[in-house]
């Protein structure tokens, strides 16, 4: 049977949760007998389910209280290798689990999973080779407890190049962002993206991916969605999640929807605050809740909280997180959703800025969460929440409860029945040519031309002398290298995402006898809200494409991240949206340019007294 069937069929046992709660009462006392004969798929996906309910409940009994508590956790390690990393890796793990090595971090705790990180310190990614062993070392480290249970190993790999831990120098395929992908609007891409995503990510052990993000971005200033969304269009939103919800799946990997119940219309980011949504149950049954029940009616493994305050569903003022009418009454009670509720990072500000670390994570827990993702001290979490079931406050049927669904969620990914990879396997994985003609493709069906005013697009060929000006040293650079391919020569003054006057007179002066500019932005309309005034960063971009469009010189404006700069500079004649910028994107802009592809992305947001939804020209 398909990982897909089992996954869907298997939890027909949750819908008995009691009875594999109590792990006592048997699988067929929780179904009533069907009035007719059942089919053969039937009956054998019923035989499935009965015996995959006894192996949880058996592996539940050779449980202790400590490691059914140590499986609620999801950590973080730092190091590229199970058992042997340097000193500074040694540092971190020490800091945060009083150890050495990763290893010894699962030997310790006996946690359900773990999450990979680069940037942030654990600095766990390099090549797929190396990932992949690492994957079975820690593997290796879960299964040498008894009971035998492996882990689930995550990341945040959601496509683009904003959230993308397997960045390019992991040779993984960079497919386009959510915003991308709703600007694209084919289902079908945004299914072939997520399964390109997932088979990469299964080659190197990785079990579960924390996308796609279901967060319908409304607020032009979200300092945190953004382009991590598919748009603003609830529906349009809810389609693409399905697809790649199904994409995930067919590339053999477990997705979590996040940020439930919706994280798209907020001013504050949750890393650093706590933000507050403040649409009325009518809206958020109209607007963030579609894309989540799409994601439940699509098979969605898991879904991941987000820390915001709701109040027309808890008025007490509990993050989402936290909050049992929104985890359990919503989630659980009113949209039925069986599979696993994980937490977002409780060690960001949303989080930690009012719950203590002894009191987040059994406050979330309480509230219906099943996993809870990177405590910042895990020690005081573990032993709070290990003390609130012995105290009573966290019951021994809520504790069964969601470790029969982690164990659960396991088994229907198969992870029991093939923990390991091959790491000799794995960078052909990522290499594989198809993928990267794919996203190429993909990427080619996303540029949206916002404004053609003077018809210079597409550009004629034959050699031109091009200032390539503005953020990004990759960017400029790649923007370049794709000019520089089609005849041009050009020039390149880098000026990064807060130019000064010094670099903005450089390029003036640069543009003077180019025959074009070509000039990208990011995040160059942005709000501070604090203020309500542009940030110094918009402030300094404006003025940079505002003096480059006083001179003589053509410009062509490209918005490197969100589509909203054009707000800034509503007199740039020529204008378009990438939505991202990995090498795919900057190629597909630079083919947009020349007419080599002609631009088919349609705003998937509303630039306000601009532009509607769905705008979008071509040639």
């Amino acid at each position: 049977m398909s990982r897909t069937t089992l996954t869907r069929g298997g939890r027909l046992a949750a819908a008995g949760l009691a009875a594999a709660v109590a792990v006592a009462m048997p699988y067929a006392a929780t179904h009533a007998a069907a009035p007719d004969r059942p089919t053969a798929t039937a009956q054998s996906d019923a035989d499935m389910a009965s015996a995959q309910h006894r192996q949880i409940v058996s592996l539940m009994r050779h449980m202790s209280l400590q490691q059914k508590v140590g499986q609620l956790f999801v950590i973080e390690v730092y190091g590229r290798d199970a058992n042997n990393v340097s000193d500074t890796a040694k540092a971190g793990n020490q800091k945060l689990y009083g150890v050495d090595t990763p290893a010894q971090a699962i030997a310790k705790y006996q946690p359900g999973g773990v999450i990979y990180f680069t940037t942030r310190g654990p600095d766990n990614i390099g090549d797929p080779t190396q990932v992949a062993t690492l994957s079975n070392g820690l593997q290796s480290a879960a299964l040498q407890q008894r009971p035998k249970i492996p882990l689930n190993i995550a990341v945040d790999q959601e496509g683009g190049a904003l959230v993308a831990r397997f960045g390019p120098a992991s040779g993984a395929t960079q497919m386009p962002g959510q915003m991308a992908l709703g600007a694209d609007g084919s289902t079908a891409d945004a299914a072939r993206s997520a399964e390109v995503i997932a088979t990469e990510l299964a080659a190197v052990g990785v079990t579960q991916d924390y996308a796609p993000v279901a967060d319908v971005n409304l607020n032009p200033n979200n300092p945190v969605i953004g382009i991590r969304s598919a748009g603003a269009d609830p529906a349009a939103v809810s389609d693409i999640v399905a697809a790649e919800v199904g994409g995930f799946d067919a590339g053999g990997l477990s997705s979590i929807a996040k940020h439930f119940p919706g994280h798209g219309d907020t001013g504050t980011d949750s890393h650093y605050g706590l933000p507050e949504v403040t649409h009325s149950r009518e809206e958020l049954e109209s607007i963030d809740l579609p894309p989540f029940e799409a994601a439940i009616d699509a098979g969605i493994d898991a879904i991941m909280t987000a820390h915001v305050t709701v109040p027309a569903i808890d008025p007490s003022g509990e993050p989402a997180t936290m909050s049992e009418p929104i985890l359990t009454g919503l989630l659980r009670e009113e949209l039925g959703f069986d599979g696993l509720i994980v937490t977002d990072a409780l060690d960001m500000q949303g989080a930690s800025a009012t719950y203590p670390p002894d009191v987040a994570p059994v406050e979330a827990f309480l509230a219906g969460a099943d996993q809870l993702l990177i405590p910042p001290q895990m020690d005081t979490a573990y032993a709070a929440v290990l003390g609130a079931v012995k105290d009573g406050r966290i019951s021994r049927q809520r504790l069964d409860a969601s470790v029969y669904r982690i164990l659960k969620h396991k088994l229907d990914n198969d992870i029991f029945e093939s923990p390991y990879v091959d790491p000799t396997a794995a960078s052909a994985v990522f290499s594989n040519p198809v993928h990267k003609a794919d996203a190429q493709a993909i990427s080619d069906r996303t540029t949206t031309l916002v404004k053609n005013d003077d018809g210079l697009l597409p550009l004629a060929p034959g050699a031109k002398n091009v200032l390539v000006a503005g953020w990004g040293v990759d960017t400029t650079a790649g923007i370049a290298a794709g000019l520089q391919k089609r005849g041009a020569t050009t020039q390149v003054l880098q000026s990064g995402t807060t130019p000064t006057d010094a670099q903005i007179n450089a390029a003036v002066e640069a543009a003077q006898g180019k025959d074009l500019v070509v000039l990208p932005t990011n995040n160059a309309w942005q709000i501070n809200p604090a203020t309500g005034q542009p940030t110094p960063a918009a402030v300094a971009q404006t003025k940079l494409v505002k003096a480059l469009l006083a001179t003589d010189t053509p410009v062509i404006v490209t918005a490197m991240r969100n589509p909203y700069d054009v707000t800034s500079f509503p007199e740039a004649a020529t204008v378009l949206d990438t939505y991202g910028y990995t090498s795919h994107q900057l190629e597909s802009l630079v083919r947009v340019l020349y007419g080599e592809v002609n631009p088919s992305g349609r705003l998937p947001v509303e630039i306000p007294g601009l532009f509607p939804l769905g705008h979008g020209l071509s040639y």
